[in-house]
This record gives structure tokens, C-alpha cells and sequence, in this order.
């Protein structure tokens, strides 16, 4: 028979070996949480895989937002004598409001184009509202990289210097006959046909003309100077 006092080592070693078994098991299960959270983590940071195209970072705004008034855009349209075949383009279309009441009023296909995300955000939101989404679409892109010869009507509420360094753009793009019509600033050397004053907005229009003058195709560099939200310049409505 085995006495208290010899059987008091062979517990106290039963319990050491149970507690090294337990130990060992939490350092293994330790060891592989370690491992699959470093996995996710080298997974998340993975570079994309290659000829995954990816977005193109866009430049910043070249001036601040400024809405065109809705009787602006409606005379704007109306002085181009928008119709139901018409293609139309907005460069620098802002939250939408000139392609979704061209596209609400006459049931032609237009097109928006900004830099701005957050305006093409907005502008989807409000196309989506206005139930136009079929007929009108929005492009994150900067207008002078842009294509647009498929256009017949042309809208821009941009800067003077802006305009004129589109100007030559303008004229390799689009087809003789198409119609533009910009919102409170001019084209430089390039006359328009019509003016209108609209309350303190003033329209210009012009059609493209079959052989443009060498002197309005040139491209020239415009320096934009910064302005100051209260100056009231827009790049996009």
C-alpha cells in the first residue's frame, strides 16, 4: 500500500505535465492566430494584380463652383435651338442641371463632363432623381483630355482664358454647323454670332464654322490665374 506522503510526487508531477501540455497548446494556438493575421494583413496590402487598369488621378479644378441659374439654362438651350436629334455635351457640367433638363425637355442624349468627383456624384444623384439615367450620363474627366466630336450642341459656363485655350479643341472636334453656347463669358478673337442678356447673365452662341481661321485654330497657352471663391469664376456648374 502506497502511503499520503509518496503519493503527493506523483501528483504534483501529473500536474506539471498537464499544466507544460496546456501551455504548449495555447503557445501553438497563439502562434497560428499570429500567422493568419499577418496573412490578411501582407493579402490586404498586395499590390494589384498586373494589367488591372487603374483610375487616372485627375488634376485640381482650375476655378471654384458656381451654379448657372435654371432661366440661364433655359435660354441657353433655347438660343441653340436644341431638338430631339441632338447629341449634347456640358464641359464642366457641374451638379447636371443643363444635360438632365436638355435630356427632360427634349428627350436627347447628353453628356456631362467634370473633373470634380464629387460634382459627378451630385449630378448621377440628381439624374437618377430627375429619372434620366437612360438618357444622360456623366463623365470624371478633365474636358481639355476629353472626347467629344459626336456633339451637335456644346454647353460651357467656364473662364474667358479657359474658352479660348479649348477654343482649338473645339474645332478639330466638332463637326461644321455644331452649336455653342457659353454662359457669361466670351471666346477671345472668336465673335459670337448672338448675344442675350438674361437678368445679369449674359449668353453667347456661335456655330462652327466650315473653315475656322488659322489665327482661332492655334492653340494657345492661357494662364489662369487663382481666384477667390467670392469672385464668382466658375470651371463647373
Amino acid at each position: 500500500m502506497i502511503s499520503p506522503q509518496q503519493q503527493l510526487p506523483r501528483s504534483l508531477s501529473n500536474r506539471i505535465a498537464l499544466a507544460t501540455i496546456i501551455s504548449l497548446s495555447l503557445l501553438g494556438a497563439g502562434c497560428s492566430t499570429t500567422s493568419t493575421t499577418s496573412d490578411r494583413t501582407e493579402t490586404a496590402d498586395a499590390p494589384a494584380a498586373p494589367g488591372v487598369a487603374q483610375a487616372p488621378t485627375l488634376r485640381s479644378p482650375d476655378v471654384v463652383y458656381v451654379p448657372t441659374p435654371q432661366a440661364v439654362v433655359d435660354r441657353m438651350l433655347a438660343i441653340a435651338k436644341v431638338n430631339s436629334k441632338d447629341v449634347l455635351y456640358d464641359l464642366g457640367s457641374g451638379d447636371g442641371r443643363i444635360p438632365i433638363t436638355a435630356a427632360q425637355k427634349f428627350g436627347i442624349r447628353a453628356t456631362g463632363i467634370d473633373i470634380n468627383p464629387e460634382r459627378i456624384k451630385e449630378a448621377n444623384t440628381n439624374a437618377q432623381t430627375a429619372g434620366v439615367t437612360d438618357r444622360v450620363r456623366f463623365l470624371n474627366q478633365d474636358l481639355f483630355q476629353s472626347k467629344f466630336s459626336d456633339a451637335t450642341v456644346v454647353t460651357l459656363y467656364l473662364l474667358p482664358e479657359l474658352n479660348v485655350k479649348l477654343r482649338p479643341q473645339l474645332f478639330a472636334q466638332l463637326k461644321p454647323g455644331t452649336r455653342i453656347v457659353s454662359h457669361a463669358f466670351d471666346m477671345g478673337d472668336w465673335k459670337p454670332d448672338r448675344t442675350e442678356q438674361v437678368g445679369t447673365s449674359t449668353i453667347y452662341f456661335w456655330t462652327v464654322p466650315k473653315n475656322p481661321p488659322a489665327n482661332l485654330r492655334a492653340v494657345r497657352v492661357a494662364q489662369t490665374t487663382p481666384v477667390s471663391s467670392q469672385a464668382g469664376k466658375v470651371y463647373a456648374r
